[in-house]
């Protein structure tokens, strides 16, 4: 393994949250790929875009983050890289058999055009599999959820319901959700570390990994940090 694709694995998989989230968005997506056109959707250096191509996808990823692309092509199983804007995709209509998006959309100015764009891309049958913030408890802790916002420029925040309508408008519909960070203790943890820690403190919380997975288990599925949905076009 080369060394930027060991940084590339602590960074995405040596996480307390993006394992499970992407993990489970890739699980739902299915281990044999090959022969499907898989888009990542604001994918940064297209690491998780990389683990469809191994399960044998032809994938894409897009971003605008040109520095993280250009780190992107140093990887192993690296997509197609192409910087481009989630709001205007450059790619014909019914072009691909699954999106992937990774907590992109609430970044977005236009959640709604964003998605006006997955649904015009994908093919029927198509599926989307996308995470997005939620902070359902957020405004508990105010100066918590105004360090993560600034932090990470969240334009807006989504739940499954809210999505499900977005989704419908669009041609989609809702085939299955989950919640992650469910509990009020793991989200306010999440809130922490991403306001305080950033990717430094997530690493560093990942033995509590197994912990925030059994607190989510034995928390009703309605809330919490993130959301990760997976949809079909009609």
């Amino acid at each position: 393994m080369k060394l930027n694709d060991a940084k590339a694995f602590v960074g995405h998989q040596v996480h307390v949250c993006r394992y499970r989230e992407a993990g489970t968005l890739l699980r739902w997506m299915g281990d044999d790929l090959r022969g499907k056109r898989v888009l990542d959707v604001a994918g940064g250096d297209g690491y998780w875009a990389g683990q469809a191509r191994k399960r044998g996808a032809h994938a894409v990823s897009i971003d605008l983050a040109r520095g993280k692309m250009l780190y992107g092509r140093t990887l192993r199983h690296t997509p197609a890289l192409i910087e481009c804007d989630a709001l205007k995709l450059p790619f014909a209509d019914e072009s691909f058999d699954a999106l992937l998006s990774v907590c992109a959309i609430e970044h977005f100015d236009d959640g709604g055009t964003a998605l006006d764009e997955m649904s015009r891309i994908l093919k029927p049958g198509g599926e989307l599999f996308m995470s997005a913030d939620v902070l359902s408890r957020s405004r508990d802790w105010p100066k918590l959820r105004e360090a993560h916002c600034e932090k990470y420029h969240v334009q807006h925040t989504y739940t499954h319901e809210s999505l499900a309508g977005l989704l419908t408008e669009r041609g989609m519909e809702l085939a299955d959700y989950s919640y992650q960070f469910r509990s009020r203790t793991t989200e306010r943890l999440y809130l922490s570390l991403s306001a305080y820690g950033g990717r430094v403190g997530f690493n560093a919380a990942a033995p509590l990994t197994p912990l925030v997975a059994l607190a989510d288990r034995r928390s009703p599925n309605d809330r919490g940090s993130i959301v990760l949905i997976r949809a079909r076009k009609k």
